[in-house]
């Protein structure tokens, strides 16, 4: 099932099943600026990434004496969520723990997810409450994939990345197994702007950690943003599978990331994990605004 929100400028999908974002369509040319999950190169569009963000040294977590399985990325995306409400230009979506999620996730808690449509700006907002009575640990993370090329206009290296910063970023890269484990790389940025190139993904995702950037734009071959996406996450991630040919780049918001190789800690000692104590709630948004 879907839930559609619509105005003059946007008209905007969401799937029930990993309250996941499938579509951004500008109504005046129908251009489509979400990926539409075609298995052939990813089967996802915007995954929900809850309790977890990216993968765990050795796929599980430690936690009062007890090893947790997890796969990459948590559950939050594979499963249904209820509809909360939708007027047409909001709607929420939530998930409750119960006896499936605590056998791997032993915490009580509530997940809803809100999209509000303003404009030609469309709002994320993640809400998590700790409905348990001891304190909760957990890492949120968004992973939408925006079309680029747009609309077929060029090859995807004709494309640009802005950032609010024209300073070089520092990123880090991922093992086979999904974990950190090569920091200090440099992502060279000129005037605030690089050039997507034909290997910057070959060796997957690039972390960029340290709040160095909260709002990046991609650009048309004539540097033009075309679609923004703004943030106050402490982290971000780049990602597409772009040496199979995907036409679609991520721009991932992240409170959270995969363990280093070097991490054997508890979940408590989780780097940029979160602690929410008994009953308390943890709020944040992001936006992605259709520029042209």
């Amino acid at each position: 099932m879907q839930a559609v929100l619509e105005n003059e400028e946007l008209k905007v999908t969401i799937n029930y099943f990993g309250a996941e974002l499938s579509s951004i369509v500008k109504k005046e040319n129908n251009a489509e600026y979400m990926w539409n999950a075609d298995e052939k190169f990813w089967k996802r569009s915007a995954p929900v990434l809850f309790p977890f963000v990216g993968s765990l040294k050795n796929k599980e977590f430690l936690y009062e004496d007890s090893a947790y399985s997890m796969g990459q990325h948590g559950f939050a995306r594979d499963m249904e969520f209820s509809l909360v409400s939708n007027d047409g230009k909001q709607a929420w979506f939530s998930l409750s723990s119960d006896d499936t999620t605590y056998e791997k996730y032993p915490f009580a808690f509530t997940l809803e997810i809100g999209y509000l449509l303003t404009g030609h700006t469309l709002k994320v907002i993640w809400k998590v409450v700790n409905e348990d009575e001891k304190p909760m640990y957990f890492s949120i993370g968004g992973h939408p994939a925006f079309m680029c090329p747009l609309n077929g206009e060029g090859k995807q290296t004709d494309y640009f990345i802005a950032f609010d910063t024209d300073k070089d970023l520092t990123y880090s890269k991922l093992s086979e197994n999904g974990l950190v484990y090569k920091k200090d790389n440099i992502l060279p940025i000129n005037g605030g702007t690089m050039q997507v190139t034909e290997h910057l993904f070959d060796e997957d995702a690039l972390v960029v950690e340290g709040d160095q950037a909260h709002r990046l734009s991609l650009c048309k071959p004539d540097g033009k943003p075309y679609l923004t996406v703004s943030f106050d996450a402490p982290l971000f991630g780049l990602w597409s599978p772009a040496k199979k040919g995907a036409p679609f780049i991520c721009i991932e918001p992240w409170y959270g990331r995969c363990d280093s190789e070097e991490f054997t800690g508890t979940l408590e000692e989780r780097e940029y994990g979160h602690r929410l104590d008994v009953h308390e709630n943890f709020e944040t948004a992001f936006e992605i605004e259709i520029n042209q």
